[in-house]
């Protein structure tokens, strides 16, 4: 996550009638109080589809896990539709079960240049890496031409193996030339195909090239393939009956756990009492949901959503609000973690120190009462260290220093927020973490390295020239520039670029089965991962709220499922 904005700290006045303060004047909430009431509507409906959504998950255990377990082109099918359409956490050790005897019965280490299904090939490749399965990118030798090297011609005008092949390609880990062309190839020929297949087709090829299935936020997907899929004549009838239900439900219960965040955002009262930071409690709480949205972790979004909240905050304050000299008091309260602390600090310093400890407090009896008392400890490090890192931008910016792009990442990829998030994320999420987990999550692993990359970079790129407006500190832009001397910035931005694919490469190496921590804990570092993608693409959606971060709102929380 990157909650970067405003302009960092600055002023060196010692008298408080001389301060001057940089605020970023960020726009006020667009929401207004539309998700604060829930009614009792909504609770007499979440009852009623309740029991719907079980005896529709019977009916497709059966269906597929059941009725088709001979047949893997038919199970692959269906499992990539459950995965699209939402409704994957019901069935999950079905779904592992089923791939483990789609990879033990060798259909996908064949490398021979024998006939293949395009669309079923790269359909199993891409399922099998994503649940961990090392398949070989050889598979695809298959569709190369002898006498060129090239992709075979005969395969472009199969436009749905091209786009099954084309969403493979982004499994790809480093070393993987063959999926490297492969991109290139489908990606051409998928966006000269939109003139000349059916609507829905061209409409599903667009969705992929803006952002690919591996990219994608889970519930935004679910949302759009629901019309995809019922239009397809071969669409299981019960499967979609359940996911429109559970996405009915789940919302339903999002509007509930929403409304009482917001209940609280008012209590704190930070719109009024530190009108410097960004009003987005709405936005904050879709960033928490694109993490883990299934019902068993609403504690983990409650805990996760107030310590975001928080976070931003903090952030506005050393970057367009505090004085170095605040921020260097402010900082050592934060490592002291002592609520003795609190008469050192100016005025604003105290509502937000009084607030944060508040709220840990409450993290900390959750902790005790399910017996991991422990992740308190990993809580409050993670936030010791944002802060350390906030200091150090503020530091550079009050000194006028621009660092290396060596020692910029070493800081900014700590600033970016994902590390921190991740270790709170895993107080929420039950008996999957231990605490081996939370010590994995500080030590800087290589998926969370990997995230900051990418997490940083597309954050400089679109808030470069709004954050040089006001004054901020170098971003990496300017470092890089210095650095390497280099006068086009375009020349920059494409490096970055590179940096960012290479990122993801990491990312898909780290779900390689054996894994360094159980994979939902891997998962929770990739979505976060997905929403920064979808936020920062092209603008910085969150600080800017635009069409994108309206769109998804309203998709997961005011639309329903079509009907």
């Amino acid at each position: 996550m990157s909650l970067e904005a405003g302009s960092a700290a600055q002023s060196q006045c010692s008298k408080p009638d001389q301060i001057v303060r940089h605020t970023a004047n960020f726009h006020p909430s667009i929401w207004g109080d539309q998700f604060m009431d829930y009614g009792s509507e909504d609770i007499i409906a979440y009852s009623h589809k309740q029991q719907e959504v079980e005896d529709l998950k019977q009916v497709v255990r059966r269906e597929v896990f059941t009725t088709g377990a001979g047949d893997f082109s038919y199970q692959m099918k269906l499992i990539d539709a459950i995965q699209r359409l939402g409704v994957a956490y019901h069935f999950e050790k079905e779904i592992e079960e089923a791939l483990e005897h789609i990879y033990a019965a060798n259909l996908f280490h064949d490398d021979d240049d024998g006939d293949g299904d395009l669309y079923n090939v790269s359909l199993g490749f891409r399922l099998l890496r994503q649940h961990g399965h090392n398949v070989s990118c050889r598979i695809f030798n298959k569709f190369k031409d002898r006498k060129n090297g090239g992709f075979k011609e005969s395969l472009i005008p199969d436009v749905p193996g091209m786009l099954s092949f084309y969403e493979a390609t982004h499994l790809r880990v480093h070393g993987e030339d063959i999926l490297e062309k492969a991109l290139v190839f489908t990606t051409k020929h998928l966006e000269s195909a939109t003139t000349h297949v059916s609507y829905q087709l061209a409409e599903q090829i667009a969705q992929a090239l803006e952002r690919p299935l591996q990219k994608s936020l889970e519930r935004l997907c679910a949302r759009q393939f629901m019309s995809i899929y019922q239009d397809e004549a071969s669409h299981n009838e019960a499967l979609l009956k359940l996911a429109k239900s559970d996405f009915n439900l789940v919302q339903s219960l999002h509007k509930q756990e929403l409304s009482e965040i917001i209940r609280w955002w008012k209590e704190v009262d930070f719109k009024r009492k530190l009108p410097f930071a960004r009003d987005r409690i709405v936005e904050l709480y879709f960033w928490v949901v694109g993490v883990y949205f299934e019902p068993q972790y609403l504690v983990g979004r409650n805990i996760l959503t107030k310590w975001i909240a928080l976070l931003t905050a903090m952030d506005d304050m050393y970057d367009a609000f505090g004085t170095f000299e605040e921020l260097e008091i402010f900082t050592e309260a934060v490592q002291r973690w002592d609520v003795n602390c609190m008469d050192e600090l100016p005025e604003y310093m105290q509502i937000f120190y009084r607030t944060l400890l508040n709220v840990f407090n409450e993290i900390e009896e959750e902790m005790v009462k399910e017996g991991r008392a422990y992740g308190a400890y990993y809580a409050i490090e993670a936030w010791k260290n944002a802060a350390k890192a906030y200091f150090d931008e503020a530091k550079w910016f009050h000194e006028g220093y621009i660092p290396s792009m060596e020692e910029y990442m070493r800081v900014a990829t700590a600033s970016a927020g994902n590390t921190t998030l991740t270790t709170i994320s895993l107080l929420g999420m039950g008996d999957v973490v231990t605490k081996e987990s939370f010590e994995w999550s500080l030590n800087d692993p290589k998926i969370l390295r990997a995230s900051n990359t990418i997490i940083r970079l597309m954050d400089d790129i679109v808030s470069s020239k709004f954050e040089k407006e006001r004054g901020h500190v170098a971003s990496a832009i300017d470092c890089y520039r210095k650095q390497y001397e280099v006068s086009d910035e375009q020349e920059i931005i494409d490096a970055f670029n590179k940096q960012i694919v290479d990122s993801w490469k990491d990312i898909n190496e780290e779900f390689l089965i054996p894994t360094s921590v159980p994979m939902p804990i891997l998962v929770i570092v990739l979505n976060l991962t997905r929403v920064v993608d979808l936020l920062y693409k092209k603008d910085d959606g969150f600080t800017h709220v635009g069409k994108v971060m309206k769109d998804s709102v309203a998709s997961y929380f005011i639309d329903p499922a079509p009907p």
